[in-house]
């Protein structure tokens, strides 16, 4: 994948996680705080990050329980450890964060 293709695709995947999360009715609130880092802030102030990593052609996440990065194997996003997907590893993340269930489709 060349580093347009990349740009594209994880900028789609990032409006993707924002119109999933405006759907969700989750009481949080996001933005985009650059064009490459979307912002997740819950009720007790704590945060997840979810950006584009350009040079390792990764999106990353930051969460209270650690750090994941995700690649694209041609069909989804998967964690590079355990290959979890990232719409259901957010989903997790987010329900453990906001200490309610959370599903993004």
């Amino acid at each position: 994948m060349n580093d347009n293709e990349f740009n594209e695709l994880a900028d789609a995947t990032l409006t993707q996680i924002e119109t999933a999360l405006e759907r969700s009715g989750a009481d949080l609130d996001f933005a985009m705080v650059s064009d490459s880092v979307l912002e997740i802030e819950f009720a007790d102030r704590s945060k997840i990050i979810v950006n584009r990593h350009d040079a390792a052609k990764e999106i990353w996440v930051a969460a209270r329980s650690g750090g994941f990065h995700y690649r694209w194997d041609g069909s989804c996003w998967q964690d590079t450890r355990s290959e979890e997907e990232l719409m259901a590893a957010l989903s997790r993340l987010i329900s453990e964060q906001a200490r309610e269930p959370v599903l993004l489709s």
